[in-house]
């Protein structure tokens, strides 16, 4: 168990909370408590937690902004730290400098403001920029990688490190953070020099798009699966009769059959079940092995 105690005092001006809801935070308002919650403010502040956590033997998790993100009903043991404070953007000439907390549509907002291209894709991505580092986050035929100069990341042991893009090993969805686990503190940007007319162009179209196709009046974690190559997951889902399909207070979209939203108080449980179903169905249907794109954490509820 965590020594809550030891840790305020050890870090007194930090703003930690003690047995928080988790399902405060996750996009899909669902989620259990963790142990120990903690929002750094800087670099400093997030180098000195995590050397104490490593010296504490604490386990640790990091989260962006939980977008894209399912936490079990029985939550997180240890500490669990949200980046969402470290949010500075700042740029440069040709680059953009941003914290890992902050939002990946500000950054697109302040490209455009800046006359920056080469981030018009994102400005509907909801998750943070250290998020889409992890998960090479992309959307209508863009993907950060092509855009990302360097980061600087702290490891689990509290090292900090400079990372060139090549260093990354991008992939569709990947990046090398998913087996190294360091945790990105800012990440540079290099753009062009844009037209603002044809950007704002470009993201009013992209943001028009979403609007109409997402589901975003309900809470989710966004796209679900991973695309299967050959397939469209939407597409096998409504093939398979599932558009619609409710488990307990969790719904396969009736607008986007790639999202799974909560339309009635649904649980982590919920949602863990009825990705199983889909998988099981698509599976016996099709023979295809949908891939979950959202990440599943945290313990279930004993």
């Amino acid at each position: 168990m965590i020594n809550s105690e030891k840790m305020k005092k050890q870090f007194p001006d930090s703003l930690i909370k003690i047995d928080e809801p988790l399902s405060l935070y996750t996009y899909t308002e669902t989620g259990g408590p963790a142990d120990a919650l903690v929002f750094p403010r800087s670099k400093e502040e997030i180098n000195e937690i995590v050397r104490w956590i490593h010296a504490e033997d604490y386990p640790l998790t990091v989260l962006g902004n939980a977008s894209n993100l399912i936490v079990r009903d029985g939550g997180i043991r240890g500490v669990v730290i949200i980046l969402t404070e470290m949010d500075q953007i700042k740029v440069e000439e040709g680059k953009i400098v941003a914290q890992a907390g902050a939002a990946l549509i500000e950054v697109s907002k302040r490209a455009l403001d800046s006359h920056l291209t080469g981030l018009e894709f994102a400005c509907g991505i909801p998750g943070s920029v250290g998020g889409a580092v992890y998960m090479n986050a992309g959307a209508y035929g863009g993907e950060v990688q092509s855009v990302i100069k360097t980061i600087e990341v702290i490891t689990r042991e509290g090292e900090v490190k400079q990372l060139k893009n090549k260093d990354l090993d991008f992939d569709y969805r990947h990046s090398i953070l998913q087996e190294s686990n360091d945790i990105v503190l800012e990440v540079t940007f290099e753009l062009e020099e844009g037209n603002e007319n044809e950007m704002k162009e470009k993201m009013d179209e992209l943001t028009e798009l979403r609007t109409a196709k997402q589901p975003l009046e309900y809470p989710s974690c966004g796209s679900v699966f991973k695309r299967p190559t050959g397939y469209f997951t939407g597409k096998l889902i409504q093939e398979a009769g599932l558009q619609g399909f409710t488990w307990g207070g969790a719904q396969v979209s009736t607008k986007h059959a790639g999202f799974i939203v909560n339309v009635n108080a649904a649980t982590a449980t919920d949602y863990v079940n009825l990705i199983a179903h889909i998988k099981k169905v698509i599976w016996e249907n099709n023979q295809v092995q949908l891939e979950t794109e959202v990440k599943i954490i945290g313990e279930e509820l004993s």
